[in-house]
């Protein structure tokens, strides 16, 4: 067992560092406040090819490991999770999902331009009475000749507003129930195919949030991912991978949380000395510091798991739902370290809490996870 990361991987997470601290990081608070979509940002991320890390070369990605991905992950979040959950979408749920299960054509056509970064994907899976029961699909794909027709309604949507190409879940064949299920790749400016307003929320909010709507939309064959029947299994598997990035984002929001209270702690005087001198205050940062490393290390574990072909969905899903919990608990206790001023949208910790809060709920609840983790425990894998 060696926890040394590669010169590769040092390389990777220092480059990751510079772009989101020279890139992302001055204009992060004024996205916040307006909930402006990065878009040069995101293009200049595909440039440097974090859009397709782990995309073989002749597919236009980087060709590095899942172990570089959460590297880069963590710093790109610790500056700017909105900007993380971006590049999360388009590596983990898209990219990951075309490459592993889309025909030729479909790699040619869509894969390259993705993972290049020339192009920007979202994931369709969520619907208003299908979000943590996934096998509820109501949006319907109808054969009609070399085309299927979608109809229906998608929400909760990252990248929706601003996706080139959507991947979306589809029922195919209602008689089967979650194995009549299938994938399709929509593209933005199909007849039939729109999305709704830009979600205003909590957190996140520099990325875009949508719901997206299907009305007779015609869609080629030839854009079904994988096999007819096989999109719930597409969506589960490629979930699993989705996982490891969101536990990576919530690293990054960690770590950041517990930088920037040790920061104030040593700057804060109170009863003629430093609040880093007080027990209370040393006892805070001991605790968030342990959560930190404990995320960390169970995000790796489930990274090296996925490169080295052996199962890791158990793994990814307990690192899922630590590293949600470690991100809300060490963003509130920057806050209280913080006192009035972690309140104020002055000091960035206020930031923190709330784009640490989704990272609970989406790809997955934290119930969710606990149900996979038991599943996988009582089945002995």
């Amino acid at each position: 067992m060696n926890f040394d990361l590669t010169e590769e991987h040092l390389m990777i997470q220092e480059s990751a560092k510079d772009f989101a601290l020279n890139e992302i990081a001055p204009s992060a608070v004024h996205r916040d406040k307006t909930a402006e979509f990065p878009a040069e940002i995101v293009k200049k991320m595909g440039e440097l090819g974090f859009m397709g890390m782990m995309v073989p070369p002749e597919f236009g990605g980087a060709g590095l490991d899942t172990i570089s991905y959460v590297l880069a992950m963590i710093e790109i979040s610790k500056v700017d999770a909105s900007v993380g959950v971006i590049m999360s979408v388009n590596n983990s749920l898209v990219c990951y999902g075309l490459e592993k299960y889309g025909s030729d054509f479909v790699k040619e056509k869509y894969l390259i331009p993705l993972a290049k970064g020339e192009k920007l994907g979202a994931f369709a899976l969520s619907e208003p009475e299908a979000g943590s029961d996934a096998t509820k699909q109501k949006t319907t794909a109808d054969k009609d000749g070399d085309y299927f027709v979608l109809n229906g309604i998608k929400n909760w949507i990252t990248n929706g507003t601003t996706a080139d190409y959507v991947l979306v879940m589809a029922t195919t064949n209602k008689e089967l129930a979650h194995k009549g299920i299938s994938t399709f790749i929509v593209e933005k400016g199909t007849p039939g195919f729109d999305h709704g307003v830009q979600e205003d929320k909590l957190g996140i909010r520099s990325s875009d949030t949508c719901s997206l709507t299907f009305q007779n939309c015609k869609v080629p064959a030839t854009n079904m991912v994988w096999e007819e029947g096989k999109g719930f299994n597409f969506a589960m598997n490629t979930l699993n991978g989705g996982r490891i990035g969101i536990a990576s984002q919530a690293v990054g929001i960690a770590e950041a949380s517990l930088e920037a209270a040790i920061k104030y702690s040593k700057e804060r005087k109170a009863f003629g000395q430093t609040i880093s001198n007080f027990q209370a205050i040393q006892f805070m940062l001991s605790d968030m510091a342990v959560r930190v490393d404990a995320a960390k290390l169970l995000t790796l574990k489930s990274a090296a798991l996925k490169d080295a072909g052996k199962p890791y969905y158990k793994e990814a899903a307990m690192a899922k739902l630590y590293a949600s919990k470690v991100a809300v608990q060490n963003a509130l206790d920057a806050i209280q370290i913080h006192g009035g001023y972690g309140y104020v949208r002055e000091y960035l910790v206020e930031r923190y809490l709330r784009d640490a809060k989704i990272t609970e709920i989406y790809e997955g609840t934290s119930e969710i996870q606990k149900v996979v983790i038991a599943r996988a425990l009582l089945d002995n894998k």
